[in-house]
């Protein structure tokens, strides 16, 4: 199949897949005479691979040792769960840290008054915000 075949096949975009084979994640396809892309079956059901990867926040490398252990059949399943939970952690690290932003928004709209003033707490926080230490406390703004 060409590469928009391909492309709808798998649910990655043909610009993704020459992205793909540039980087290594996906073996260059065949030619053909006319110098187009030739993709098999095994192509897309690797492409499904790195879309479902993508959709779980993995990144390219995490993806590059998945595919390595995913074609490796001595793996043991071991090395996959331990690159699935080193990502688990980090995802529960991006998740605390959106919680915490989410939580500094939320307690900043609620100190705003929404009015017609020009006073602004959310402002004057971000305006002070290079101000404050690691840990969060004001330094300009007190």
């Amino acid at each position: 199949m060409n590469i928009g075949e391909a492309a709808q096949a798998s649910g990655v975009s043909a610009k993704m897949i020459r992205h793909y084979e540039a980087i290594g994640l996906l073996d260059a396809a065949p030619r053909s005479d006319g110098g187009y892309r030739r993709y098999d079956e095994r192509a897309v059901h690797t492409l499904r691979f790195v879309r479902r990867a993508r959709n779980l926040g993995f990144s390219l490398d995490e993806i590059r040792g998945l595919l390595s252990l995913w074609h490796d059949r001595a793996r043991a399943s071991a090395d996959v769960k331990a690159l699935t939970l080193r990502h688990v952690a980090e995802l529960d690290q991006r998740i605390a840290e959106l919680q915490s932003m989410r939580d500094t928004l939320d307690r900043l709209a609620q100190a705003c008054s929404g009015d017609d003033r020009p006073d602004c707490p959310i402002l004057a926080d971000m305006a002070c915000g290079m101000e404050r230490d690691g840990a969060g406390q004001a330094g300009c703004c007190g």
